[in-house]
């Protein structure tokens, strides 16, 4: 019975998993901060105030999910240009150049290699559509 366990608890899939929840929970503190910290202050001292949780629309409270609009945009933005932005870049940087377009096809009569631009088999001599 605790084989079974032991051998669930350290498949790689397992690990993986719990491995990447609690760098997220750490990396979520940091976005949180990030945003909380620096760049709300940042935009209050642009533009005034940015808490919004005293603003109402009739007996309706809505500052404060105007409030969790702006920080969800703000935290949006921070992870898009600090993390998805740059790891795509890297990955744009590293990926494989494509391979090049063969040189030769085979002619559909004698399947005999033949220049890809060519029109006519020069072992068959049948005429070869171009290829686009």
């Amino acid at each position: 019975m605790f084989k079974g366990f032991r051998d669930f608890i350290l498949r790689g899939n397992v690990l993986d998993l719990a491995v990447g929840v609690i760098i997220g929970a750490a990396f979520g503190a940091i976005v949180s901060s990030l945003t909380a910290d620096i760049l709300t202050p940042l935009i209050g001292a642009l533009f005034g105030q940015p808490d919004f949780s005293q603003v109402q629309l009739g007996p309706l409270m809505i500052g404060n999910f105007i409030n969790a609009i702006i920080n969800f945009l703000l935290t949006a933005a921070a992870l898009y240009f600090l993390v998805v932005a740059p790891v795509n870049a890297l990955a744009a940087r590293n990926a494989p150049e494509p391979p090049p377009p063969p040189a030769t096809r085979l002619c559909p009569e004698c399947l005999s290699s033949v220049p890809a631009q060519a029109r006519r088999c020069a072992f068959c001599t049948s005429e070869l559509a171009l290829e686009a």
